[in-house]
């Protein structure tokens, strides 16, 4: 039998009923989702209501769920901005019944082009992050995915801050590579 990732295992967990599996998913993957949100609404307030509701609405779904990847992250990319794209139209439907005049700053539709392309920038990162070693995978989740910093990490690693500094830059550096190569494709 397959090694399960962590994702797999939490999200089987979660969909059994596990909350504690679930606040551990939730833990895990609410920066990105945060970020996904924020960079298509433009709003922190927005951005956190419709972080919640991503997670309220997969809750709901994961019983449903086949995870066929390693990571959850792009099915919660995929919730998120169906999410935010419901928020958006309803701010139009808000202003539309007010004096003001329409923000021609919100966009009148979310591109699936543009959903398609994030869901599958989304999946490569998780796939490069998992060919990674243990330390680097661990480095990347404290320090870019829950916001530690390079001594915090380092205290939680039980490795010196020179090490999550350099190994973090290498990371990003592949990551960077990682996400060029699916944008080229």
């Amino acid at each position: 039998m397959p090694v399960q990732t962590s994702d797999q295992r939490l999200a089987a967990q979660a969909a059994a009923g596990d909350e504690s599996a679930f606040r551990e998913l939730y833990r895990l993957h609410v920066r990105p989702v945060y970020w996904i949100a924020h960079g298509i609404l433009g709003s922190p307030a927005d951005a956190e209501d419709v972080t919640q509701e991503t997670f309220v609405t997969a809750w709901r779904k994961l019983p449903d769920l086949e995870l066929r990847g390693e990571s959850i992250l792009p099915w919660l990319a995929t919730i998120c901005r169906f999410q935010a794209a419901n928020r958006l139209r309803q701010r139009l439907r808000d202003r539309a019944h007010t004096t003001e005049a329409v923000d021609d700053t919100l966009p009148s539709t979310i591109s699936v082009e543009e959903q398609v392309i994030t869901a599958a920038m989304a999946a490569r990162i998780a796939a490069e992050v998992g060919t990674m070693s243990d330390l680097d995978r661990e480095i990347f989740r404290l320090c870019a995915a829950e916001g530690y910093a390079y001594q915090a990490a380092a205290e939680e690693l039980g490795v010196s801050h020179a090490i999550v500094r350099n190994r973090l830059s290498r990371v990003r550096t592949r990551l960077r590579g990682a996400v060029k190569e699916a944008s080229d494709a």
